[in-house]
């Protein structure tokens, strides 16, 4: 039986090789080849970095900051080549998920899901 960590690398392999990583890639690569769109991106980032650390500390997130969170939202979606980054993204994310519940069948099986009701 092969090593279960070279397993997980040739997983990581068939990752980086598949239409939904590669697809990412080359959208990823399109918003930093335009300056806006790439400094229109790097805002986006800092502002849900800014609010993910808020949230972890444990600090209130103001109207100002939620409405202003918004805006970037908004204004990233209506830009094409960030629109079609996020898309990208989100594609590649329900794979990531697929997978994780493919590997943590083993641990379900054996503790039972908890969001079903047990028999």
């Amino acid at each position: 039986m092969a090593n279960i960590y070279d397993q997980a690398y040739d997983l990581e392999k068939a990752i980086r090789n598949s239409d939904e990583f590669n697809g990412l890639k080359d959208a990823y690569e399109a918003v930093m080849d335009d300056e806006a769109a790439k400094q229109m991106f790097e805002d986006f980032r800092q502002t849900q970095i800014n609010l993910q650390q808020k949230q972890m500390q444990g600090e209130e997130i103001s109207e100002e900051e939620v409405e202003k969170a918004r805006q970037v939202v908004e204004l990233v979606q209506q830009h094409p080549q960030i629109s079609k980054l996020m898309e990208e993204e989100q594609r590649l994310n329900t794979v990531i998920n697929d997978v994780s519940k493919i590997i943590t069948k083993p641990l379900e099986d054996l503790y039972g899901n908890p969001e079903e009701p047990q028999q």
